[in-house]
């Protein structure tokens, strides 16, 4: 991994880039770590006005990522990731001194729409300097991203240990300064070749792109025929991946519930949940990035993250039945799996949005596959806590099933279209 830091895909500019992640993500895991209490000890919203919040910064966070690849489509992605850091900062700076909870839901909606409109142009920027190594980018991106957040869960905890309203502050500062230098270092990179458009549509190689199933657009079809939202084989792809994307839920709001409310674990291994999930990502994603480096291997790929995540829901219905020790290592399994789904999801999630997309409208194919994070962020915390909890062991076993036959699904329509958009290479003569 040093040796992959050192040496990038994309050489100088990748290097500069992944900083900037670095310092991006440790004023994230600050703020994440310290949000919740901020909202209710220090501006005081009770949990009904809380959760609005919450559920509105989802909501802008959807209209983040289709927002971003339009826009990407046109202009430079430098500048437009240099402003979503510094929408983000502006809105985090207005948070010190607004207390009228309307302009609390405004400020925390932008901050929602420009956090996922940087990731869109995040992975942009990594699909035009890394090129055909963009496995390996991510796989570093990763990384950075999840040793930031564990940084600033470790200085988060230092502000709350105090608990007052100038060391939240602090905090939230702290957070603000990380989108500043995080804009300065972007600012040094080159823009990375292709801004605007990827490929002219004149110069588009055969077989590249897709019509509404999948297909290769008939002759003389005009770039209204290259929006995603015209694709249906894309967007299918994009509604597979919602879904596929609720490791994100479970680590984060099913395990913790369930410890608490269904089992006689203690309180204490909640925290080790992250912990375990931040180790074995920085250590293990660049192995598993580079045993699934093919859009055809990210595809086949997809059907692991069904059976961890089914064998973790199956682990997580048999903990009521035991005892604190048995459960809590039980718990710890389930949370080693549910991290196995997301080193595969991380990987085949990005190698398949991009090798699905049309190579000349590929900013705003990337937009609207950044939708399926978002909307699993907003509905899936609902989905584990009003049904699949409610249900009991049977919710959960369900819930594995389910998520599996989708991920079967997602496998199968996802080769159908590459062996129609990108033809094998033992059928080319």
């Amino acid at each position: 991994m040093i040796a992959q830091l050192r040496r990038p895909p994309g050489g100088r500019d990748a290097r500069i880039m992944l900083l900037a992640q670095l310092l991006d993500r440790t004023g994230t895991g600050v703020w994440a770590a310290s949000s919740v209490l901020f909202f209710t000890f220090v501006v005081g919203l009770d949990a009904g006005r809380l959760g609005v919040m919450l559920g509105v910064g989802a909501i802008a966070g959807i209209a983040g990522s289709p927002l971003a690849g339009h826009l990407a489509d046109r202009f430079p992605v430098r500048p437009l990731l240099i402003a979503c850091h510094l929408l983000r900062l502006a809105a985090l700076c207005a948070m010190l001194v607004v207390t009228r909870f309307e302009l609390l839901l405004l400020i925390v909606a932008l901050t929602q729409l420009g956090d996922r409109a940087a990731k869109t142009l995040e992975m942009l920027f990594a699909t035009r300097v890394a090129g055909e190594r963009r496995a390996t980018y991510q796989a570093l991106s990763r990384s950075a991203a999840n040793a930031g957040y564990a940084v600033g869960a470790g200085i988060a905890a230092i502000g709350l240990a105090v608990g007052t309203r100038d060391a939240y502050e602090v905090l939230i500062l702290g957070n603000a300064l990380s989108f500043l230098a995080a804009s300065l270092l972007i600012w040094r990179t080159r823009e990375p070749h292709g801004h605007g458009r990827l490929v002219a549509a004149a110069t588009r190689p055969a077989g590249e792109g897709g019509d509404q199933d999948g297909t290769a657009p008939a002759a003389g079809s005009g770039p209204a025929r290259r929006s995603p939202w015209r694709d249906r084989g894309y967007l299918r792809f994009v509604l597979l991946d919602m879904p596929l994307n609720l490791d994100d839920s479970l680590l984060n709001v099913g395990l913790p519930l369930w410890l608490v409310h269904h089992t006689d674990a203690p309180h204490a291994v909640v925290p080790a949940f992250l912990a375990l999930n931040t180790v074995l990502v920085v250590v293990l994603q660049l192995t598993v990035s580079a045993k699934v480096s093919t859009p055809r291997q990210a595809a086949g790929a997809v059907a692991w993250y069904g059976l961890f995540l089914f064998a973790a829901c199956a682990l997580l219905a048999l903990t009521p039945a035991h005892g604190p020790r048995t459960a809590s290592a039980t718990l710890l399994g389930a949370a080693v799996l549910v991290t196995a789904a997301e080193l595969v999801r991380s990987v085949c999630s990005w190698e398949l949005a991009v090798s699905l997309a049309p190579q000349e409208a590929r900013a705003a194919y990337l937009g609207v596959a950044g939708i399926s994070p978002s909307a699993q962020k907003a509905a899936g915390p609902l989905l584990l806590t009003g049904a699949v909890m409610a249900a009991g062991p049977a919710g959960w076993l369900a819930l594995g099933a389910g998520v599996t036959a989708l991920a079967l699904l997602q496998r199968r329509t996802a080769l159908h279209r590459l062996d129609t958009v990108r033809p094998a290479p033992a059928a080319v003569r």
